[in-house]
């Protein structure tokens, strides 16, 4: 039958539940467990009651429990329904002996769909499965729009994504995904708060956007006539902090970049920076590991099969991402940036940067340089293209050139690079980390130069922030920073290889616009700033 047939006949039973007396959307019921918890209590009744004799069931516990139905099967005057909660399913056994005539013809007018409550003693039937007893129902909700096919749910990815109410509510597994994603945060958490750092919010609309190279989207103040950005990053406000005398300081929010779509980038992001005085990026690497093994455990073990081919193993950092083996156990490899490009390009950049031949080997290895890039662009670039994605297992890319890392203290052996790591895990970036600048001499200098390059038409350089250089005059402490992308952390340890996956609400391109895809081109992807 066609959907609008669907609703219309829906409609009538709506009208046909007024005449009986009957609300189509009630509150006055109230479960008193959820569907687990009756199972549970059912298996503890279980255990000091004997069955009965003649094999029929034996009622147990009296519950009030609440649901969506899933399954219907209408046996005469007889009907079995399963209900579907958050977590768990279980079948409610309804029969007009024990409704009584009116709860019957109200019982004749549900659908799949419908939420409904129900009272009565749990037992199980012939065939051993448990059950409510029902000795009342009350209509909660008559939904007027069908489910999702109940066997196989959504499989069309554009409704997924676009509706995604849809999607959890015809597939179980999805919701546990999801709620993955909130273990996850939470043991990030926990890590943080046993090293003493303190968790902190800090403006999402700001005057300038600052804290990474990013085109930021721009809104209007009406009460003060100026134009205002959402943030591209957490850093300089908790940078701040640091300067006003906190020792640790951390949040997880949301950043905001104005760039396109693809399977690694959303124009909103959920990003972990946390800053700690007297600290360095070595102690931020330290904290890296400690998280994600943290995020590992609260997701639990894979089904990773050994080698022989045999039984999956429980070790939880021992996992498979896009359909290959991944090692997440400590200590993560750390290697230079110039080390690593040795090794996959065959080329000692540290001697080509030093005879000026950067640009040139750039060419012979068919590498895209911007014009006019200095020896670090260039630097940075051939790493990007070449060799960033062939990293599998975790690997800390240690020293990065001093001209991509605006906000990063100079190595002290050699000025041309900054401590700094990215932690590569998969091919793709999860986490970047600095030894913060703290020379405010340093970062005028800088940040001047980013304005150099935004005056000639670089709208990603960073702007001129006055009052952040104001605040770093006034002294901030030397300081390790790190910057974690938590979606990209989600994907890694549920398998997802897009980050719509573990998004609950993505942005998706506008029905009216072109094609159906729900994509728009991947014109930028974000940088996670530490």
């Amino acid at each position: 039958m066609p959907e609008d047939a669907l609703i219309a006949e829906r409609r009538r039973k709506v009208d046909e539940l007024a005449a009986l007396g009957v609300a189509a959307y009630n509150v006055d019921f109230r479960p008193d467990t959820t569907l687990s918890e009756a199972l549970a209590r059912l298996a503890a009744f279980e255990e000091s009651s004997p069955p009965q004799p003649d094999g029929g069931p034996s009622a147990g516990p009296v519950v009030a429990v609440a649901g969506r139905i899933v399954q219907l099967r209408v046996m005469g005057r007889m009907v079995f329904a399963h209900i579907e909660d958050e977590e768990q399913r279980l079948q409610v056994w309804l029969r007009y002996e024990r409704l009584g005539e009116d709860a019957w013809r109200m019982v004749e007018l549900l659908d799949l769909g419908d939420i409904i409550g129900v009272r009565g003693p749990m037992a199980r039937t012939r065939r051993g499965e448990p059950s409510v007893l029902a000795d009342s129902v009350t209509l909660l909700v008559k939904a007027l729009r069908p489910p999702p096919e109940k066997y196989h749910g959504l499989q069309e990815q554009e409704t997924r994504l676009r509706k995604r109410y849809l999607d959890l509510l015809g597939n179980a597994d999805q919701r546990l995904h999801f709620s993955r994603r909130t273990h996850i945060v939470a043991a990030v958490r926990r890590t943080l708060d046993s090293h003493r750092f303190l968790e902190v919010e800090t403006p999402i609309l700001q005057a300038i956007p600052g804290g990474a190279n990013a085109r930021p989207f721009i809104t209007h103040w009406n009460a003060l006539h100026i134009d205002v950005y959402l943030r591209i990053a957490i850093e300089l406000h908790l940078k701040r902090l640091l300067v006003g005398g906190y020792r640790r300081v951390y949040e997880i929010g949301r950043v905001f970049r104005n760039e396109g779509l693809s399977p690694r980038h959303n124009p909103e992001f959920t990003m972990l920076e946390a800053y700690e005085a007297y600290g360095d990026y070595r102690i931020m690497g330290l904290l890296t590991e400690e998280i994600i093994v943290a995020a590992a455990n609260a997701v639990g073990p894979q089904a990773v099969a050994d080698e022989a081919g045999g039984s999956p193993g429980s070790n939880p950092l021992a996992r498979r991402y896009g359909g290959r083996e991944l090692d997440l156990s400590p200590p993560f490899r750390s290697a230079r940036m110039v080390d690593l490009v040795r090794e996959t390009c065959g080329l000692d950049a540290m001697a080509a940067w030093d005879d000026g031949r950067l640009e040139e080997e750039a060419r012979r290895l068919q590498v895209e340089v911007p014009a006019g890039a200095g020896p670090g662009v260039i630097l940075m670039a051939i790493y990007e293209q070449l060799v960033e994605h062939t990293l599998w297992d975790p690997t800390f890319v240690l020293d990065y050139p001093a001209e991509v890392s605006p906000l990063a203290r100079r190595r002290s052996d050699d000025p041309r690079f900054v401590e700094r790591f990215e932690l590569i895990v998969a091919g793709r970036e999860l986490a970047n980390a600095f030894s913060e600048l703290n020379d405010p001499i340093d970062q005028r200098r800088r940040f001047e130069q980013q304005a150099g390059l935004r005056a000639a038409g670089d709208v990603e350089a960073h702007p001129l922030d006055e009052d952040f250089l104001e605040a770093i005059e006034t002294g901030m402490p030397p300081a390790g920073g790190l910057g974690i992308g938590i979606d990209r952390l989600v994907m890694l340890l549920t398998d997802r290889a897009s980050i719509r996956e573990v998004l609950l609400f993505p942005t998706m391109r506008p029905r009216h616009a072109a094609g159906t895809s729900g994509q728009l081109p991947d014109v930028g992807g974000e940088e996670l700033e530490g």
